[in-house]
Order: C-alpha cells, then sequence, then structure tokens
C-alpha cells in the first residue's frame, strides 16, 4: 500500500512515520501534487498554528490535489492540527480558510484551564467507531493543542468527545475521512491500535 504522510514543511511527520515503522508500515512523505495523487493512503500530522498548516498547503499548491484524492475515496487520518483543517475556519488565523469538509469554526479552548490542553485525557465515545475498533472506553490518549472543533450540537461525523474546559470533537469520521484531535503517536498501546486499525481499513 502506498502509505504517504503529507510534509508541509513542519508537524510530527517523523515522530507518526516510527510509530508506523513499529507496526510494520512503510510510509512515504508526500509533499507535491504527483505524491498526493498517486497515494492510496493518506495521513496529515499537524502541531503549531493553523495559518503555518494551511498557507503551507497554499503555497506548495497542495490543497486542490488533495481534496480531489479524498474525493476519489482514498482513505485519510488528520492528526490533531489535520483535524482542525479539516472545518471552514479557525478563531487562530480567522482570514484563512480551511479544507471546509466540515462547517464550523475552530474555537479557542475556554481560558479558565490551563492552556495549552497539554497531556493525557479520556474521550467519550458518542456512536460506534471503524478507528476505535478493540480500544477500551475508558481509554487514555495523549493531547496536545489550545483550539477545537467544539461539540456544540450532536454530529453524525463526530464519534467521541473529551473535555478540558468544554467539550470538544475528539474523533471524527466520514466516510473514508478520520481524524483525531489527539496525538495516537504519542497515546501508548490505544494510540499504537487506533493507527493499526486506520491501516487495516486502508487495506
Amino acid at each position: 500500500m502506498n502509505l504517504s504522510l503529507i510534509d508541509y514543511g513542519t508537524g510530527n511527520v517523523a515522530s507518526v512515520e516510527r510509530a508506523l515503522q513499529r507496526l510494520g508500515a512503510e510510509s512515504q512523505r508526500a509533499a507535491t501534487r504527483e505524491c498526493i495523487e498517486n497515494a492510496e493512503a493518506l495521513l496529515l500530522p499537524g502541531v503549531g498554528h493553523f495559518a503555518a498548516l494551511i498557507r503551507a498547503l497554499e503555497e506548495r499548491a497542495l490543497r486542490g490535489p488533495l481534496l480531489e484524492t479524498l474525493e476519489r475515496g482514498v482513505p485519510f487520518l488528520g492528526i490533531c492540527l489535520g483535524l482542525q483543517a479539516l472545518y471552514d475556519s479557525s478563531e487562530e488565523a480567522p482570514d484563512l480558510h480551511g479544507l471546509q469538509l466540515l462547517r464550523g469554526q475552530i474555537r479557542a479552548l475556554p481560558s479558565s484551564v490551563k492552556l495549552p490542553h497539554m497531556g493525557w485525557n479520556q474521550v467519550r465515545t458518542a456512536r460506534s467507531s471503524r478507528l476505535l475498533e478493540g480500544i477500551a472506553p475508558e481509554a487514555y490518549f495523549y493531547f496536545a493543542h489550545s483550539y477545537a472543533a467544539l461539540a456544540e450540537k450532536e454530529s453524525p461525523d463526530t464519534v467521541a468527545t473529551c473535555t478540558h474546559g468544554a467539550e470538544f470533537v475528539a474523533v471524527l469520521e466520514r466516510g473514508n475521512v478520520f481524524a483525531v484531535q489527539f496525538h495516537p503517536e504519542k497515546s501508548g498501546s490505544a494510540g499504537a491500535r487506533l493507527l493499526q486499525n486506520f491501516l487495516s481499513l486502508a487495506a
């Protein structure tokens, strides 16, 4: 399987590569239109500022190829900022458009809690999930973020939420598009199982 990690110049690509290698999966970095178009499965790892990711995709002319590849049904996993990029926009950079696959704006977590939301937290499953199959309902995952897709209303795409000052989307699934707000590559056995589930779905 041609498993590609979208490399936009920043982010946590190397740590995700190592996590995949531990599962016996080889991947390549995709930084061009051709690499994305030829991928049989795509991952978008992301850390840092929303603007850095969106501007990098624009400057490298990767937005169009990415959306076209997802439209064809290629399995996709967005991680952390890779989840946030799926939405219309973000308060972190309100003048920029996200990938606009999902409606809504990414918002800042409440200032009443310690930010960034850094460390282990428990997710609450909202419905059955292919990505979370075989993972204990009380499992903890590792988070590192200050912005999130707040779970203000029920969405059929939301399969699990987490709470840090406010309830937010932790895992979402829509057809071939999967995304998590936490870092599975830093989340021990539960994170490894989630990555393995994605590889199995993509195979």
